[in-house]
This record gives structure tokens, C-alpha cells and sequence, in this order.
């Protein structure tokens, strides 16, 4: 299984255009409750839960990023219950609220991903490795550390594979 190190890195070398990181930071949660949203429906209780494809999504992913690092798996799995629990109040609307909201943050949420990866010059990770669809999130949350001064010691290891975030000035062009 590859590391912590390993996800980032590879999902960071697509991302050094600090717009295309911007651009991150709103894109991608949207598309997180965006398919939190959709899979909400149908819901089945058990056991005083609601069981939904959303919900054993978010327990799959809760159990991949715990396996990469516990510190950062946990406020996944955190940020994880927010989107389903988001997810599920909007499925519990009519289907033109639900099914459009749904829609629309997912419309949205990859638009904006598209412009970030324009001023990025490069495509997006997952063309090349379907796992970046989970490591997105993370990278995200990774970043907001990096930002917040955390996480110092991984920002090192990260950049020391992939490189540090270049000026914006710097777009390759051609490339997307």
C-alpha cells in the first residue's frame, strides 16, 4: 500500500500552480457533498441509522485515509459525517431539491476543477490514476495545513518529491 507520502506526492505533482490549488479549496468539497448528496437516496434504517449508499462511501474512504495516517484520518472521517449529514438533509427534501442541488454542486464543483487545471497546464490526477478521486480531498486538507503552518515535516517530504508550489505567473502552456 503506498503512504501517506506516496497519495500526496503524486496527486501534489499535478498540483503546483497556486490557482489550481485555489481552486481546490472550492471544487472539491463541492464535489464531495455534491456525491454525498446524490447517493443519500435511497436510505434504508437500521438500527436507528440511515443506511445509504453515501454513508458506506464515506465509511470506505473514513477507512482509507485512517489506514494512511490516523491524525489526518480522523478529521477526514469528521469532514466525511458533515457531507453525508449535509447529504441527507437534502435528500430528505422533494426530488427537484435534492436531485438539483445535488447536480448542480457537481456541475460546479468539476467546472471549477477544469478552470484551475487551465491555469495549472496540466490534466487533472485521476486521468491518470482513478485513486486521485480519493486523495483529492485529502490534498485539500493537507494544503489548509500547510497554510495554517502545520504539518511542516510533510510539507517538506511532499514538495522534496514534487517540487514546491510555483508562481502563478508560470503556466505551461498547452498542456491541459
Amino acid at each position: 500500500m503506498k503512504s501517506l507520502v506516496d497519495h500526496l506526492s503524486q496527486y501534489a505533482a499535478y498540483h503546483r500552480d497556486p490557482r489550481n490549488i485555489a481552486s481546490h479549496f472550492i471544487g472539491i468539497p463541492l464535489i464531495v457533498v455534491a456525491v454525498a448528496v446524490l447517493l443519500s437516496r435511497p436510505a434504508w434504517p437500521v438500527a436507528g441509522i440511515g443506511w445509504s449508499p453515501a454513508v458506506l462511501l464515506a465509511l470506505a474512504s473514513a477507512w482509507f485515509y485512517l489506514r494512511l495516517e490516523v491524525r489526518l484520518g480522523v478529521l477526514m472521517t469528521v469532514l466525511l459525517g458533515l457531507s453525508v449529514w449535509l447529504g441527507q438533509v437534502l435528500a430528505q427534501q422533494s426530488t427537484l431539491v435534492w436531485l438539483g442541488s445535488g447536480i448542480a454542486m457537481f456541475v460546479v464543483g468539476w467546472a471549477i476543477q477544469f478552470v484551475g487545471h487551465y491555469y495549472e497546464g496540466r490534466k487533472p490526477a485521476f486521468v491518470d490514476d482513478v485513486s486521485g478521486l480519493i486523495v483529492g480531498p485529502l490534498f485539500v486538507v493537507a494544503e489548509l495545513a500547510f497554510m495554517l503552518g502545520l504539518r511542516h515535516d510533510l510539507k517538506e517530504q511532499v514538495e522534496q518529491r514534487a517540487g514546491p508550489v510555483r508562481p502563478a505567473a508560470h503556466r505551461r502552456s498547452g498542456q491541459v
